[in-house]
Parts: C-alpha cells; sequence; structure tokens
C-alpha cells in the first residue's frame, strides 16, 4: 500500500491518499480541494473515510465526494469490525474522546492505524471541546494499548509515530 500525506487547511490536517494498484481511499479531506485532487491524479477513488466530523478534517468532504461520486464512510455506517473495500482491508475501532464521532483504522497486514485526532506524537487530541470526554479518551487508550507495538500511527496533526513509542513515552498512556 501506498500513502500520500495532504497537508490541507490553516491547521495543517493530514489528510491520507491511500493506493493499492490504481484504488485508493481518502482519509479526512479537510480543506484544499485541488491540492487532494491534483495527489489523487490518475488513482480511481472508491471511498472517503472520515475519522471525526471536525471542521478541519470535512471541510471539503461533499465537494471531493460529489466530485468522485463516491461514499463516506464513519462512525455511522461503519461498526467495529473487519473491512473490506475494494483491495483494502481493515479493522474499524471506536477511539471516542476527543470526539464523540471518533474512529480509528487499522490496516492490519500493512501494521498501519489511521487515528484522526485521537493520538498525536506524545500527546492525544484535546478533551475540552464540545462533545469531547475525557472519561472516553481514557477508554480508548486503554483499548489501544492492546494492540501491538509495531503498528505505525498515523495522526490528523503532525508527524506519523509508533504505537511502541507512545506506550512508552507517552504520558497520557501511563494514566
Amino acid at each position: 500500500m501506498n500513502i500520500k500525506t495532504v497537508k490541507v487547511g490553516f491547521l495543517e490536517t493530514n489528510c491520507y491518499i491511500l493506493n493499492i494498484d490504481d484504488e485508493c481511499l481518502i482519509i479526512d479531506p479537510g480543506d484544499e480541494e485541488s491540492k487532494i485532487i491534483e495527489t489523487i491524479g490518475e488513482l480511481k477513488p472508491i471511498a472517503i473515510i472520515v475519522t471525526h466530523y471536525h471542521f478541519d478534517h470535512i471541510g471539503v468532504l461533499e465537494k471531493i465526494k460529489n466530485k468522485y461520486n463516491i461514499l463516506v464512510y464513519d462512525i455511522n455506517n461503519l461498526e467495529e469490525k473487519d473491512y473490506k473495500l475494494g483491495k483494502f482491508e481493515f479493522e474499524v475501532i471506536y477511539t471516542k474522546g476527543h470526539d464523540d464521532t471518533c474512529i480509528s483504522i487499522y490496516f492490519s497486514k500493512e501494521k498501519m492505524m489511521f487515528v484522526g485526532d485521537f493520538i498525536f506524537k506524545d500527546s492525544i487530541g484535546r478533551t475540552d471541546l464540545e462533545g469531547s470526554n475525557e472519561d472516553e479518551m481514557f477508554k480508548s487508550l486503554s483499548k489501544i494499548k492492546n494492540y501491538p507495538n509495531d503498528i505505525t500511527i498515523y495522526p490528523g496533526h503532525g508527524v506519523i509515530t509508533n504505537l511502541g513509542y507512545e506506550k512508552e513515552n507517552n504520558e497520557y498512556f501511563k494514566l
């Protein structure tokens, strides 16, 4: 699987374009529609996945959805289970806390997890916003601790990290 990161908007949200052969998934089309379309290029989008519904992750969602005439997958139509979309196989994990619409997408074969604003390098998503809940965040962190250390974490902002590193160094994993 190939991954392209497109930093979009004034908050530099990470929009991810994942492709296997000519098929691609779009994760969190937050802003700058033309930048996303340019990155997609000749690939064939098959779906959009939204990790949560904050404005900086869905700013051009409708435009991208309509341009490619593809479905949107999110907490409203995904359960916590394994899925296959085209050539992509992944597990959906509810990771509420930063927002009550938060999900993480885990590609076990590739050892990659797309977490939106759930986990950042050395930190976690804010829990002082409307729709956030600190207790839910710690339940989600407790759930994620059970996953393998060698997973690469792709956050909604900032740089990629590793789950083992976060378990060892992120103070929120120790609470």
